[in-house]
């Protein structure tokens, strides 16, 4: 039995949530262009009124804004509310240079939990469950989000944060926590933890939903199977609100995008034409509902796909895949396109657990790529096979998927660093991003 926090939303007809959204644009569009004189300017550079934005048909006449907008406008440059009318703000854990902030009146606060209630309902969530919330709080978006929708839908919400995974443990097995939220690699190390003191059995978990960093449909495969619960992607950014941005159903084929706040398209990352339905290319959002920090035609750098087929779910809203890749991380070693999610597939369907490392270098002018891939406890126990053999194994399946070679070193379990946040999984030594 599928469950939905707002049926009559989460299942409206498709001409009726387009009627919604061009409805929504129209009054967006009006209140950025008067509020923010970045988006007045902009618009005024490409000869566009709000009154020539009569529907989502024209919102591809509107110009792209990037992460690096949001950069050159920090911290005010694109709020579209007066301060006063603003309770929050949360931060990107910026990777580079400036951070980003991202503004929330209370409205913005209370829409933004409704879409994360949708994601705990469609992963089972009602007033009856235990949600275990271990995503980061404080400015990173995972903590307060998920609490927010765990509070709308009822549950009983241990507010955890991420680490100490003793207390963790204890709170999960003292109060029966069914539903866990944190990041994949989390989610694995927790399961880990849990085999390893002997607590499979005092374990209530039957849901988890995981977000926040890439992770491959074999470790979704692993993490369910060692946890014995179903896992729920879910999506979303700092930028744009946080999670639940989109979340997975049942199906667990993509994840359904909130549409009645968010307008998604995809284009070509190069020439920035808008892609037909089932094309891949960069993601792009607008928001319809936000009034603090309305962002248009935001490019994320994420590559995906949508889609409208129908889902056995119920829910009419349009489907992403998974991030395939970034338009912009995306390693390029030796001439080949390499995505860390292609050697991870390599080292889990060889039984290789979901912690390894990539290092990319350049010496003499000539890229190498080597990867440190941990051991399971049973392998380092089973001496039939060296560790030589297993190396070599893993340089041929790596070789079939990337057509380059890759130095492989097997080492021991624990020996790569834990992450209770986002996974570093890359460490880039080429330095070609610099200036």
């Amino acid at each position: 039995m599928e469950h939905y926090y707002q049926p009559e939303i989460e299942t409206m007809p498709v001409e009726q949530l387009k009627a919604l959204q061009s409805e929504r644009l129209v009054k967006q569009i009006k209140h950025v262009y008067d509020n923010v004189e970045f988006y007045r300017n902009r618009m005024d550079e490409a000869g566009i009124k709000p009154e020539d934005i009569h529907g989502i048909e024209d919102l591809h006449k509107l110009p792209f804004i990037t992460k690096d907008d949001l950069r050159d406008q920090y911290p005010y440059g694109l709020l579209a509310k007066p301060l006063s009318d603003c309770v929050r703000i949360q931060s990107t854990s910026g990777t580079t240079g400036r951070r980003v902030v991202s503004f929330y009146t209370q409205h913005d606060l209370d829409l933004w939990e409704d879409c994360c209630a949708r994601a705990i309902c469609a992963a089972g969530g009602t007033k009856d469950d235990v949600c275990h919330i271990s995503y980061g709080y404080g400015l990173f978006t995972g903590g307060p989000g998920l609490n927010g929708g765990s509070h709308k839908v009822g549950c009983l919400t241990l507010p955890m944060s991420s680490g100490n995974t003793d207390r963790q443990l204890q709170f999960m097995t003292d109060l029966g926590s069914t539903i866990i939220c944190c990041t994949p690699s989390y989610a694995a190390y927790l399961a880990e933890s849990i085999h390893e003191r002997g607590l499979s059995d005092q374990i209530k978990l039957k849901a988890g939903i995981f977000g926040a960093e890439a992770w491959t449909e074999e470790m979704r495969h692993d993490i369910e199977q060692s946890l014995g619960i179903k896992a729920y992607d879910i999506y979303g950014l700092t930028e744009i609100s946080g999670p639940g941005v989109s979340f997975e159903c049942s199906e667990q084929k993509g994840m359904h995008i909130n549409e009645d706040h968010f307008i998604a398209e995809i284009i070509n990352p190069q020439t920035g034409e808008v892609l037909p339905e089932g094309e891949k290319g960069e993601l792009v959002f607008t928001c319809l509902t936000k009034e603090a920090f309305p962002l248009i035609r935001y490019r994320t750098r994420d590559i995906c796909i949508l889609t409208r087929k129908p889902c056995s779910c119920g829910r009419t809203h349009i489907r992403m895949t998974k991030p395939l890749g970034r338009s912009d991380d995306m390693m390029v070693v030796k001439g080949v396109n390499v995505f860390p999610s292609q050697i991870e597939t390599v080292l889990l369907n060889m039984g290789y657990p979901a912690n390894y490392e990539i290092i990319v270098d350049r010496v003499k002018n000539n890229d190498t790529i080597e990867v440190n891939a941990e051991m399971t406890a049973e392998m380092m126990e089973d001496t039939s096979v060296s560790v030589a053999q297993r190396e070599k194994s893993i340089v041929t399946g790596l070789k079939s998927m990337l057509g380059i070679k890759v130095d492989v070193h097997v080492v021991p379990p624990k020996t790569i660093p834990r992450s209770e946040g986002k996974a570093v999984r890359i460490i880039d030594k080429r330095n070609l991003y610099q200036g």
